[in-house]
């Protein structure tokens, strides 16, 4: 089975970003791939529990990113870039595992694709 890493760097809302990233990890999971994909910087976000949406304009992925994990997709999240956005492990959605640098590279390391959101 094949094995992809995304990362996802950019926030929930703002740009389409995140949900193109989590469009292509459900893509990729349908098509029995291995996913995981790892949010960095302010893609932690996405990973927020009770995000709100209201006046961005964009759909709400909270529910899109439980899907994915759902399906299969692993979902990390960069524990210095959690701490640059205030955030804890109580913040995030159920499944979102919580993953250091040396952890980050052992999963790029595995990954026979990866994409860059």
């Amino acid at each position: 089975m094949e094995k992809i890493t995304m990362i996802l760097r950019k926030p929930p809302y703002g740009d389409i970003n995140a949900a193109e990233a989590v469009r292509h990890a459900l893509g990729a999971v349908s098509g029995d791939m291995k996913v995981s994909l790892v949010l960095v910087d302010g893609g932690v976000l996405l990973a927020r529990k009770g995000q709100d949406d209201t006046g961005s304009g964009f759909t709400n992925l909270e529910t899109t990113l439980v899907d994915c994990m759902e399906m299969g997709v692993e979902v990390f999240a960069d524990n210095l870039s959690l701490i640059e956005q205030g955030l804890k492990k109580d913040d995030m959605v159920d499944g979102v595992e919580v993953a250091g640098e040396s952890d980050i590279a052992g999963i790029l390391k595995q990954a026979g694709s990866t994409m860059i959101f």
